[in-house]
């Protein structure tokens, strides 16, 4: 049984650990809770941290021209330049972190669908863009899991953003070891995973491994970081997933009935077509090498990219493929 560490997640506070919202509520949400037990929280309300109240009047970013502003249209009052202080201040202090559960569609938090507004009056037409705190979140942490929690209640978004915080905890566990063999062993584990993500820089780390009597480990470490951070930049294609069951089903093949190719097949195909979620023909796969006891295979990543208890079949209702 692989030990996973503990990933460093920062989380907006609201989320479950204080009632801080504008309203005086909390958004308690599900899968935060979920992860308390085996990740490291680091809680922020930025809009508490610059001085507002809880309860407070609500603030709004206004957009003019190229310019935004965080407006608090009640009184007036402008805290643009107050929460870019904060943010630069805050996120500079932050030494390690794995990834980032945000507030969706918060003026300060969010990173995607907040309302960019063309003025305080009501009915001023609106835009989608970045809240301040979400952005510099974004510009400073480029390699990070990004998402709010609206976001991840879909499976697939989920499903990626528990792979990247695993895996990247895992490769910071391996930098402060500075250990040639304990980068081997990372990427013996990970290799069907990172195949699967991204082929081409699968085969870049490949090349970084085979030329490594020639380089330092830091030199090493420093190119390996460069192509693992370009793999897990977004989640593995659907056709991806697909090629890389059917590389195992034929690993499995030959040890398999008739009955058991044909089911295997069928199952695969059904994930192909949208009608089960990938993780039924993986658990299959997985099921073999099991029974078969290779070693070799169920240490995989693939099999096993984050504890199973954080598996959750329920989403948004979004296809799961």
């Amino acid at each position: 049984m692989y030990e996973f560490k503990r990933p460093t997640i920062l989380v907006s506070k609201c989320l479950g650990f204080e009632a801080c919202r504008y309203n005086g509520q909390m958004a308690k949400d599900d899968f935060v809770n979920n992860l308390k037990n085996y990740v490291e929280f680091i809680t922020v309300c930025p809009e508490v941290e610059i001085g507002l109240e809880t309860p407070r009047e609500c603030i709004r970013i206004v957009k003019e021209k190229d310019n935004i502003k965080l407006i608090q249209p009640k009184t007036g009052k402008d805290y643009t330049e107050v929460m870019f202080e904060f943010s630069n201040e805050f996120l500079n202090s932050i030494e390690e972190v794995d990834g980032f559960i945000l507030k969706s569609r918060s003026p300060s938090c969010g990173t995607k669908d907040v309302k960019m507004y063309t003025g305080i009056e009501k009915g001023s037409s609106s835009s989608k863009g970045k809240g301040i705190f979400g952005g510099v979140v974004i510009e400073k942490f480029t390699n990070a899991a990004i998402e709010d929690e609206g976001r991840l209640r879909d499976f697939n978004i989920r499903e990626h953003f528990l792979t990247k915080i695993f895996i990247l905890r895992d490769f910071r566990y391996v930098k402060n070891l500075k250990s040639i063999e304990e980068i081997i062993n990372f990427h013996k584990r990970n290799k069907l995973l990172f195949s699967m993500y991204n082929r081409r820089q699968f085969k870049n780390l490949n090349s970084v491994l085979e030329n490594k009597k020639q380089k330092k480990v830091s030199e090493i470490l420093r190119e390996y970081e460069e192509y693992l951070k370009l793999i897990l930049a977004r989640n593995a294609r659907y056709t991806s997933k697909v090629s890389t069951l059917k590389e195992c089903y034929e690993y499995f093949s030959k040890y398999l009935s008739q009955e058991e190719k044909k089911f295997t097949v069928e199952t695969i195909e059904k994930y192909k077509n949208g009608h089960i979620p990938y993780n039924v023909p993986l658990y299959l796969l997985k099921s073999y090498a099991v029974r078969f006891n290779d070693k070799n295979i169920i240490s995989q990543s693939l099999f096993n990219p984050y504890p199973e208890e954080l598996v959750e079949m329920r989403d948004s209702g979004k296809a799961l493929i």
